[in-house]
């Protein structure tokens, strides 16, 4: 279950949530004080935005009253209680996120991206939206490529924000800024706090007595600090990371439950620990707790609230209760529990790779209480290469990682070099070298349980969505070490990549890779459609027909090619999906066409109730181990 964007209004708590039954539509939730829960946002309106195309931010709450981006039009809609959602935007090519609301003004505060713009990129913007839809839009700030977090002071005198420009990214460099608002709403003399081209700020907050926090990673770690008296204190200087890389917006790893007491997560070796910070004293404290992994972190008095799993429980909303010391899931249910005979927890590991470095993992043995391997025999194993790549693997149950270890695979989910939660060193080791050492990874993390004697290495898999999917491309193309591997759209040809994505990502290519057209050598290298003659295995592709991000031609592209090559492969488009796939049919329909493909390849039995899939050229060559 897909739970996120949690927001406290008064006693009730409210969150999004992600309907695969429903074709992928995002609701938004309510959960009253005596733990009634209600639909908020009823079909057939879906609450997601697409600034950045990867939206977040979708909504925010005041007085009980909803404001929520709508997917069909991206409109943002005021939903009162008992009433019918009406529109406080014009119907135009304008997307909205992030918002915050300005009670003594009567507005919506809020990131713009501006689609109307002729030619060119879209234009991102920070905007007040009266919140009756009678007054129209107003610019406030305005300039820079791309701004997040807007966020009043308690008094409404200020207004915080994050901005960066192109070729960075937010992980790479932000500025913090601070404006003062003028009693008309309009904004006055502005200062930067923090954050600079190799200063990565995240997620601005003010404390109830006015306060400015905000996390930065100047030494080499997002940590937290604050703005106060003009000058800047660190909070907690841990070699531990208090953020996540700003993919998405309204991401949230601390929260005041006073202007005493910060309560935070942070990640220590892949790891989510929670916690509670003195603000006058700046000690930090622990609070033991099951999960390990915990998101969405918001406080009020007496309790916080996040969303967190653990290895052997999906994600869920936990609530802490300082006066009763106690943590318990107030949704979902706790009685969702998997039978622990069918499921394998993660065991971290660390292992050589290239260049005399270290890069980490999760790995999954496969179980199964119903069914034992023959003596001797070894596993297959399944590489997983995680999006971003700026991002990481987390150890939170996850079925999809079930279905294969419940089924005789083992799985190795690779926290490659470029994966956040170990430091910007680390994050940054990638930068010129994508399609390089996150290849090296993940085959170094494959041959290392390979000699441990862990896994079978005639049956190594590999598979990734997004950059995973380009990683895979890469390791099935450059590498004789895999067998076969799956590609969820996944990048083939950097170039025609870097000249159609959209603005968000469109100068990532230059760090990851190289300035362009400079080093458009290295975009020819690295991109696996030029070299499919250099493929010596089978792999099957899976791709919305409907993404913005990682177009349809990228996949269409390495298709061509294999098909001209005659070499083994398996083409599956989904209709009506875009960049991750959200229907309930679609996710079921591709983890059984990516086993059925897998299980053909090895010459293993087939289960009766699967739906068999096209492999094109699959006799052209010897596959089998």
């Amino acid at each position: 279950m897909e739970l996120a964007e949690i927001t406290l209004d008064g006693v009730h708590l409210y969150w999004r949530e992600l309907r695969p039954e429903e074709k992928g539509r995002y609701t938004i939730m309510c959960r009253e004080a005596d733990g009634q829960v209600t639909e908020v946002v009823s079909a057939p309106f879906n609450a997601r935005t697409l600034v950045h195309e990867y939206g977040g931010g979708s909504f925010v709450v005041a007085d009980g009253t909803v404001y929520f981006s709508n997917f069909a039009n991206q409109q943002i809609y005021r939903k009162e209680p008992g009433l019918v959602p009406l529109p406080i935007t014009a119907e135009a090519a304008m997307r909205y996120a992030d918002g915050a609301i300005d009670r003594e003004r009567g507005r919506l505060i809020s990131v713009r991206e501006d689609h109307t713009v002729a030619s060119g990129e879209p234009v991102n913007t920070i905007v007040g939206i009266d919140t009756e839809g009678h007054e129209g839009v107003d610019v406030l700030v305005s300039g820079n490529d791309f701004y997040s977090s807007p966020r009043l002071s308690p008094n409404g005198s200020h207004l915080a924000w994050l901005t960066w420009n192109h070729p960075n990214m937010p992980w790479d460099g932000t500025e913090l800024w601070v404006g003062e608002l003028r009693a008309n709403g309009s904004l006055g003399r502005s200062e930067r706090v923090a954050g600079g081209v190799e200063e990565s700020v995240l997620q601005p907050e003010w404390s109830p007595d006015g306060i400015l926090h905000f996390v930065s990673d100047r030494t080499g770690w997002w940590n937290l600090y604050r703005w106060r008296e003009k000058r800047i204190e660190p909070m907690c200087d841990m070699t531990a990371e208090f953020g996540r890389p700003h993919w998405t917006f309204g991401l949230s790893s601390f929260a005041f439950e006073s202007a005493q007491r910060i309560v935070c997560a942070y990640s220590l070796h892949g790891n989510w620990q929670l916690a509670e910070l003195d603000t006058a004293s700046r000690d930090l404290r622990t609070i033991g707790n099951p999960y390990s992994e915990i998101s969405y972190v918001r406080a009020a008095p007496g309790r916080a609230l996040f969303v967190a799993g653990s290895q052997t429980t999906g994600r869920s909303i936990v609530q802490l209760d300082f006066a009763a010391g106690e943590i318990k899931a107030v949704y979902p249910s706790p009685d969702f529990v998997i039978d622990s005979g069918y499921v394998s927890t993660p065991r971290p590991i660390e292992f050589p790779t290239s260049d005399g470095n270290t890069a980490y993992a999760f790995f999954y043995a496969p179980y199964n209480c119903d069914f034992a391997a023959p003596p001797n025999e070894l596993p297959p194993l399944i590489v997983t290469a995680h999006g971003g790549p700026t991002n990481s693997t987390q150890t939170t149950l996850d079925l999809a990682v079930q279905y294969w270890t419940s089924r005789g695979f083992a799985l190795l989910d690779v926290n490659y070099s470029g994966s956040t939660g170990y430091g910007r060193a680390y994050r940054e080791r990638l930068y010129g070298q994508w399609g390089l050492v996150d290849v090296d990874d993940c085959v170094n993390g494959a041959l290392y349980l390979v000699r441990r004697g862990e896994v079978d290495g005639n049956r190594l898999l590999i598979r990734g969505r997004s950059a995973g999917g380009y990683t895979t491309l890469c390791a099935l193309t450059f590498k004789s070490v895999f067998k076969a591997g799956a590609s969820y759209y996944g990048i083939s040809d950097l170039e025609a990549f870097d000249k159609t994505t959209h603005k968000f990502e469109s100068h990532y290519n230059r760090k990851l890779i190289g300035p362009y057209p400079d080093k458009r050598e290295l975009y020819w290298e690295r991109s696996p459609v030029h070299f499919a003659d250099r493929v010596s295995c089978a792999m099957i592709l899976l791709q919305g027909l409907e993404d913005k991000i990682v177009p349809p031609e990228q996949a269409e592209l390495m298709v061509k090619a294999l098909r001209e090559k005659r070499l083994p492969f398996a083409y599956v488009p989904f209709q009506e999906e875009q960049h991750g796939f959200r229907c309930k049919e679609n996710i079921k329909r591709a983890l059984e066409a990516e086993l059925y493909f897998y299980l053909t390849i090895f010459g293993l039995n087939l289960p009766d109730s699967i739906q068999s899939i096209e492999i094109e050229n699959l006799r052209q060559q010897r596959i089998f181990p």
